[in-house]
C-alpha cells in the first residue's frame, strides 16, 4: 500500500508509515504543498496513493469526484492529532479496511467509531 500524506497532518506520519514498510511520502516532499485539492486528486489517481488527511474539505470534493479511487483516509475532528497515534490508528485498523481502501473507499476515523464509504459516491 502506498500512502501520500497530506499538508493537514505532520511530516512525521509519513516517516512513521515508511519506518513501518509501507511507500509512504509527504505533500511537502513532493512540492504539492501549494496546490489545489483536485491536483492532489488527481496526483494521488495516478500513482495510486491512499490519501491520509484531517482535511474536511475533502469530502466535498469526493461528494464531487466521479472517480473509484483514489482512496482517502480521514481524521474527524475530536481524533487522536499525535503523529504517531494516528500512525497507530491506521495500522491498528488496516486489517478490516485494507480491502476497502484497495476497491475505493473514503474511511474516516472518528473519536468512537470507523465509516466506510465506497467511491465514487452516488446520488
Amino acid at each position: 500500500m502506498k500512502f501520500l500524506i497530506d499538508n493537514a497532518l505532520s511530516l512525521l506520519v509519513a516517516q512513521s508509515f515508511y519506518e513501518a514498510g509501507f511507500d509512504a511520502v509527504h505533500l511537502r516532499s513532493l512540492n504539492l504543498q501549494a496546490e489545489a485539492d483536485s491536483v492532489i486528486f488527481k496526483r494521488a489517481l495516478e500513482e495510486n496513493w491512499i490519501l491520509v488527511s484531517a482535511d474536511t474539505d475533502f469530502g466535498t470534493l469526493l461528494a464531487l469526484w466521479e472517480h473509484a479511487k483514489p482512496s482517502v483516509i480521514l481524521f474527524q475532528r475530536g481524533t487522536e492529532r499525535k503523529p504517531q497515534q494516528q500512525v497507530k490508528l491506521i495500522l491498528a485498523n488496516l486489517p478490516p479496511i485494507r480491502e476497502a481502501l484497495e476497491m475505493g473507499s473514503v474511511v474516516v476515523f472518528e473519536q468512537n467509531r470507523i465509516r466506510i464509504r465506497a467511491l465514487p459516491f452516488s446520488a
